[in-house]
């Protein structure tokens, strides 16, 4: 079981990003910042997620939100991801899982029986570096739309 962030103070993060520049969230005031973690760049459940995002994207920037996806993949993973898909936001990559940790997203999967650690599945959506609202282990079908209708009723 993932434990929620113990205040509302969204972790602070400086990450490379895919546009080949480091992403400092205390920099990013005055918009909603949408953060989804995702375990591996072109998984099938990590595809649909992040095409799915992708897909409306510009609905998510229309309520001026930021749309920013982070795993423990490098940056050379990150871009042939972005690329084969025509990504329009940017991936940031966590080798070192700094910021996974930070957010929690890390710990115990189970899989066909076997148990491991490894990155979970969760969104969370900040502004002016305070968690409005958390996902945790998200199921990919249609979460995007379910962030964007949340976001619609702010």
């Amino acid at each position: 079981m993932l434990k929620k962030l113990k205040s509302n103070k969204a972790p602070n993060f400086k990450l490379q990003s895919t546009s080949k520049k480091i992403v400092e969230l205390k920099k990013l005031k005055n918009k909603y910042v949408l953060i989804y973690f995702y375990p591996k760049d072109d998984t099938p459940g990590c595809t649909i997620e992040t095409n799915d995002f992708n897909a409306l994207l510009s609905k998510f920037k229309k309520l001026d939100c930021l749309v920013l996806g982070i795993s423990k993949d490098d940056i050379k993973s990150h871009e042939k991801f972005r690329q084969k898909y025509k990504i329009k936001f940017d991936l940031l990559a966590d080798e070192k899982k700094d910021t996974i940790k930070d957010y929690k997203v890390w710990g115990k999967k189970k899989f066909m029986g076997r148990e491991f650690m490894g990155l979970i599945r969760s969104t969370f959506l900040i502004k002016n570096n305070k968690v409005i609202k958390e996902w945790r282990s998200v199921k990919v079908k249609d979460h995007a739309k379910e962030v964007l209708d949340y976001i619609k009723n702010q």
